[in-house]
């Protein structure tokens, strides 16, 4: 048996602790001459089209997945932490400093906040609306009737499909952009227009969950985890209701 020098034992471990390193940041840098490919899920060696497809087929059948991150919709900037699944969601979303619970069971959607979320400006440093009312409504949740404009506005939060259906959606040609890590999961990454239309990490372990959203025009970050973990989802009780029947307090 030939022994091997000190001296290159040493500069090899040197090459392998740095590769570690390097793995430790957004990008996997290419250490030696092995496949970065190996031991994933083959997901990364697809075409970029190919991998948003299946990134798409696996979030549509996962029973469950949370989503927390930011969201830029109509020139407001909402702050997510949602569960959701098939029959509804449950979370928070702070907005313009006001931060609210929503929960939606089926097709009842409900909403609690704090009394000052619902006691609104008069544009004089005081506040125009029933200051007792909000008082009451503090702690409690809300239930929003289908009709009101905040039904609209808010129910999109609490639905799987039609948030994931329009989040992930990269913008203009798709490309690859390289192997990557996310809290501990190599991914490959994704991108639209070359950034400016979304980015999109896949998880290459196990099924090609998508793990991290940057949307298109710096329109919000998102991670989406937990797939697949289901929660408990049921409507809060009587007591802690309150029902205005067709129209919400305005806020």
């Amino acid at each position: 048996m030939t022994a091997i020098p000190q001296g290159r034992t040493r500069r090899a471990a040197t090459v392998a602790a740095m590769c570690a390193l390097a793995v430790t940041g957004t990008v996997l840098t290419g250490c030696g001459d092995g496949d970065p490919d190996a031991g994933t899920n083959g997901v990364g060696k697809l075409s970029a089209a190919a991998i948003q497809a299946k990134a798409k087929t696996a979030a549509e059948k996962a029973s469950a997945v949370r989503l927390s991150g930011t969201v830029v919709s109509g020139g407001t900037t909402y702050t997510l932490d949602m569960r959701l699944k098939g029959d509804g969601g449950t979370g928070s979303v702070t907005s313009k400093g006001a931060g609210f619970h929503l929960l939606r069971v089926g097709e009842h959607l409900f909403l609690k906040a704090d009394a000052a979320f619902w006691a609104h400006e008069d544009g004089k440093g005081g506040t125009s609306g029933d200051t007792k009312a909000a008082d009451k409504l503090e702690g409690m949740y809300v239930k929003v009737p289908v009709g009101d404009p905040a039904y609209k506005r808010f129910s999109g939060f609490t639905d799987k499909d039609v948030l994931l259906d329009g989040l992930l959606a990269l913008h203009g040609s798709l490309d690859k952009d390289g192997h990557h890590e996310q809290s501990g999961v190599p991914t490959i990454r994704i991108t639209g227009d070359k950034g400016s239309g979304g980015t999109l990490d896949v998880s290459l372990r196990g099924t090609p969950y998508p793990v991290l959203l940057g949307r298109a025009g710096n329109a919000g970050t998102l991670r989406l985890s937990d797939w697949g973990k289901d929660f408990k989802l049921a409507e809060p009780a009587t007591k802690d209701t309150v029902d205005y029947g067709r129209q919400l307090p305005s806020s």
